[in-house]
């Protein structure tokens, strides 16, 4: 019973640190350009996912489990902004899925516990799809501008002598 949740919340956690490692590494890219806004947006999105592992991880570790610390898949590389809003909205739709058919497995084997951490993962993560989507939907409305008034900002930040937004 309790080794399938284990079970979950492990694929859980492999499926967070990989969606870290993206967010961190489209993080770095949009810092490099200017674009302080997504680079931000990426970067709080990644905490929050490290904050998820922290919850899966001492739900293992109450269920006498061993924490698997693997992520499921490797960064892709992507550079472009509009692909990695793409890809992001698919990660966290995709976690949302799961997440809610993993609460289902746990209901099912008798573990209320684990299904409310996932149930509280689905609304984080549709919280983020709806910030991703957001981005990609000011993509759509404003194109390049919308990221050159981006880069713009910093530089104008940086010439009045205010560091870069955090």
């Amino acid at each position: 019973m309790k080794e399938k949740s284990i079970e979950l919340l492990n694929k859980a956690i492999a499926d967070e640190l990989s969606a870290v490692h993206q967010y961190m590494y489209f993080h770095f890219y949009c810092d490099d350009l200017g674009y302080d806004l997504l680079a931000n947006l990426f970067k709080r999105t990644a905490i929050d996912e490290m904050i998820h592992i922290e919850s899966l991880a001492e739900r293992i570790l109450f269920l006498k489990g061993e924490v698997e610390m693997k992520a499921s898949v490797e960064v892709t590389k992507i550079h472009e902004v509009k692909e990695m809003l793409i890809m992001a909205c698919d990660m966290e739709s995709g976690s949302a899925n799961d997440y809610n058919k993993w609460a289902n497995v746990c209901s099912q084997n008798a573990d209320s516990v684990s299904k409310k951490i996932f149930e509280s993962l689905v609304e984080d993560e549709e919280r983020h799809f709806d910030q991703f989507d957001t981005e990609m939907e000011n993509m759509k409305k404003f194109g390049d501008n919308y990221l050159a008034l981006q880069s713009i900002e910093r530089s104008k930040n940086l010439a009045a002598g205010r560091p870069p937004e955090q």
